[in-house]
């Protein structure tokens, strides 16, 4: 009889089995890095251009246009490092939420755990990561912005930006087996999520715009206290927000919630798929 992720005495993941299968783990995030790039004339070019240009356009919108104050921090800068998290982020949320019915030919077939898959993609989401650090680190020397003393509380917020990616990642491949529609509505959260999350301005800019009761819900975005908290700890800005610590809040029942869903549906994914 096959193993299961689940323990039978347990509601949590099996983590010794998950390392069981590390393999295969490691083949699909290689095989999604290779097939993200394959057949395309720039190739891997294309993780640099993305990214470079999404700075470019939202440098225009808020630092031109609407003039968003970021203080003695240039604006190119601050959006770079703003959207270092959200990149990640939206990269596992858009390809986790449909890489379950995108295998479900290897998931009907073969036993293994089954939230491998969108957790691989959490994998290869930081090789976009590591490239839009390197664009950050370019930037901020090109334009001689000094790094923060808090610059030690990074990881923090890195490990923190990874839980909420595969959090959201992981419901998103658990829904979308059951609502197909999440297919057509997660990139329309992805855009929205760029606009109400701070990437390219300071969350005292939005707040300045709400009523003050619409603050604490802008705060239940997760994604504000890690973009926040990215910015702490790289460039020389003010600490994040006291809401912040809903956000943090939201993170880890996003997180622990997801784990639990995913362990109530995994013995009937290959069925509804």
């Amino acid at each position: 009889m096959s193993k299961t992720i689940i323990d039978a005495s347990s509601d949590s993941i099996s983590f010794k089995e998950l390392a069981h299968y590390k393999e295969l783990f490691w083949m699909l995030a290689l095989r999604d890095f290779k097939i993200r790039y394959a057949q395309t004339f720039l190739g891997i070019l294309w993780a640099f251009i993305q990214p470079a240009a999404t700075i470019l356009i939202l440098y225009m919108v808020f630092g031109r246009f609407a003039q968003v104050d970021t203080g003695q921090i240039h604006h190119v800068v601050f959006t770079a490092v703003g959207l270092l998290p959200w990149t990640y982020f939206s990269y596992v949320m858009q390809n986790s939420g449909n890489s379950i019915i995108a295998a479900q030919a290897m998931v009907k077939k073969v036993y293994f755990p089954r939230i491998i898959i969108p957790v691989s993609k959490a994998l290869v989401g930081l090789i976009d990561f590591g490239i839009n650090a390197i664009i950050v680190i370019f930037l901020m020397l090109l334009l001689k912005q000094e790094v923060s003393t808090n610059i030690w509380a990074l990881p923090l917020f890195i490990v923190i930006g990874i839980f909420v990616s595969l959090g959201i990642g992981i419901w998103l491949s658990a829904l979308t087996i059951r609502f197909r529609d999440f297919q057509y509505v997660v990139p329309f959260m992805v855009q929205l999520g760029l606009y109400i999350t701070p990437t390219a301005y300071p969350s005292e800019f939005a707040l300045k715009q709400l009523p003050e009761w619409a603050s604490y819900l802008y705060f239940l975005n997760p994604m504000v206290g890690v973009v926040e908290g990215f910015r702490w700890s790289i460039l020389d800005c003010t600490a994040p927000h006291g809401l912040s610590f809903l956000s943090f809040g939201v993170a880890a029942l996003v997180f622990s919630s997801s784990l639990f869903y995913f362990r109530k549906i995994d013995g009937k994914i290959a069925d509804i798929v």
